[in-house]
């Protein structure tokens, strides 16, 4: 068996594509969606996905602002500004691009984020939504896989959903929008026993641990399908991800590759959070 590999680039260039066609229809309003994206600091992996959401951004027609600040100011000057831009009719997103240094407090820079303009879906408000099967803004990589998913035709209800990874980022909400499409859900983390035995049981593996190659082909369900969302960089300077794609591909149905998997989707979705903010504001 070889496994179909799941364009992630592909499917983002169409998503991109519905994006500007939305931008059009409201620019034809006189309402410009715009994307407000602030850096903290020289972070040189934090600059590439900053660059990269800006140059999106332009292509799809959106108004992109990119706020760069200097890692030592202080927490409260991160919070004026974020004020700001809440106050800012021709923003309809806020980003905060993460790790943030040291001495801040990320949850607390989050939650000063108005709900509506928070197009990561990483505000408290956003989540306790997700929670409850009423989510206002889904956070824009789990928010990709599921549509990954649904594009080669992978149904949920009744599957065996195995999730390795309970970050707030993408394991936990991960697991609700699985939840929400019928799935049976197991949650996975670093203190989980026998991994494998959860793994294989899989019809649907979502990987997001930040350990390269922490999933063999060994550990997955023959004809699963497998979405790595690990990014590591190797000492060769290539991108690999959180399965051993090589070893994974020989077994499982579908597989993405990394790079041109899960991270197109991430910023497209991003874009499509980002009008979605707009056609709200539109609305009300």
């Amino acid at each position: 068996m070889t496994a179909h590999i799941i364009d992630g680039k592909q499917l983002a260039a169409t998503i991109r594509e519905d994006v500007a066609q939305r931008v059009k229809a409201l620019a034809a309003d006189g309402l410009q969606p715009g994307l407000a994206v602030v850096l903290v600091g020289e972070d040189p992996a934090s600059q590439v996905y900053v660059r990269n959401k800006a140059a999106a951004c332009e292509k799809a027609g959106l108004a992109s602002q990119v706020i760069r600040l200097d890692a030592g100011i202080s927490q409260e000057t991160l919070l004026a500004t974020v004020d700001q831009l809440n106050n800012d009719p021709g923003v309809h997103g806020i980003l905060v691009q993460l790790p943030l240094p040291a001495h801040m407090d990320s949850a607390r820079v989050i939650e000063a984020i108005s709900p509506a303009k928070d197009v990561d879906g990483f505000h408290i408000s956003n989540a306790g939504l997700l929670m409850t099967g009423t989510p206002l803004v889904k956070p824009c990589t789990p928010y990709g896989i599921m549509k990954m998913l649904d594009a080669q035709g992978v149904s949920l209800w009744g599957a065996e959903a195995v999730i390795v990874g309970a970050s707030n980022i993408v394991g936990k909400p991960m697991a609700m929008l699985m939840l929400a499409e019928g799935a049976t859900v197991t949650l996975c983390n670093s203190k989980t026993r026998d991994l494998a035995a959860h793994t294989q049981r899989a019809d649907v593996l979502v990987v997001a641990t930040g350990r390269r190659g922490m999933i063999d082909g060994t550990m997955i369900k023959p004809g699963a399908t497998v979405i790595d969302v690990g990014i590591n960089r190797g000492d060769d300077g290539r991108l690999y991800g959180d399965v051993d794609f090589g070893s994974a591909r020989t077994v499982a149905g579908a597989i993405t590759p990394v790079p041109g998997g899960v991270g197109p989707m991430t910023i497209a979705m991003l874009l499509v959070n980002t009008v979605e903010a707009a056609e709200r504001q539109r609305a009300s």
